[in-house]
């Protein structure tokens, strides 16, 4: 297991993790994320060396691979380590391969969390995540629904993706909000606010794409170079130092990508803009 110097300096309020890059396994399925992926052995190899590593959060959804993602995950690490916290999400659905759609009707929602439950093999899932708010459902009614599944001890903790401050508000006014999943990365801070809302109410913040193109950045190529790191670990090592609720959760169907992510936790980035 990596030892790290870039522990959390607050204890999030309800998700306490440690090590803090987590692992996102969308990559770990089928081409447009349509079944299951084609080298399978490969992807259980990640998976089990994610864990070795340190890594404390995988995330996936229902619509990764509909559902093989999740039965993935179980089949290459349950039954799951003490301290590895299973994160998964509904609210989007896969009419066809490439196409994505959204669904937040409680009737659904409260369907999928009991086939996540099964995929996933366990009695209570860790954290569950509204994966978007869908427009067309009341929205008090879609985070009622996921206050009814922890009261009713489906699941554990609830987590939101892609949600504004004022939603968030509105949402801890009839449950307690353990996450946000947002994009956020060095180059796309369009969720500053978000993040800083999390950090004031100590509420871990989840981003995805926390690499994404900021490998192209003269500033982070820059950095990288004075650190003798990578590009990719200067974005993620930047992502840590934003705020000690971040914990980003690169994706990589690769090994030896997977090293080079958690090595960021180990770096020590200058500020950068």
């Amino acid at each position: 297991m990596l030892s790290t110097r870039r522990r959390a300096s607050t204890l999030y309020r309800m998700i306490k993790i440690d090590f803090r890059i987590g692992y996102g396994a969308l990559p770990l399925t089928g081409q447009d994320a349509w079944g299951p992926p084609s080298d399978r052995e490969g992807a259980i190899k990640v998976l089990r060396r994610a864990v070795d590593l340190g890594v404390a959060l995988i995330d996936t959804a229902d619509s990764y691979g509909l559902g093989a993602n999740e039965e993935l995950i179980a089949e290459a690490l349950h039954p799951y380590p003490d301290g590895l916290l299973i994160a998964t999400k509904t609210g989007r659905t896969r009419p066809s391969p490439g196409e994505w759609g959204v669904l937040g009707r409680p009737d659904y929602v409260k369907q999928q969390a009991e086939l996540s439950r099964r995929r996933l093999r366990v009695d209570r899932i860790d954290l569950f995540q509204l994966h978007r708010v869908d427009p067309s459902v009341p929205f008090e009614d879609q985070i009622g629904c996921l206050r009814e599944l922890r009261d009713a001890g489906v699941i554990n903790h609830i987590g939101l993706s892609e949600v504004d401050v004022e939603q968030l508000e509105r949402a801890r006014s009839i449950v307690e909000i353990a996450s946000v999943q947002n994009r956020y990365n060095y180059l796309d801070r369009r969720h500053d606010n978000v993040i800083d809302y999390c950090e004031r109410h100590g509420i871990a913040f989840l981003p995805w794409r926390p690499i994404d193109e900021t490998f192209r950045d003269y500033r982070i190529k820059q950095a990288a170079k004075d650190l003798s790191a990578t590009p990719a670990q200067v974005a993620l090592a930047w992502l840590l130092q934003r705020s000690p609720v971040v914990t980003p959760i690169p994706g990589t169907s690769s090994v030896e990508h997977l090293v080079e992510n958690c090595a960021a936790a180990l770096l020590e980035p200058p500020l950068l803009d």
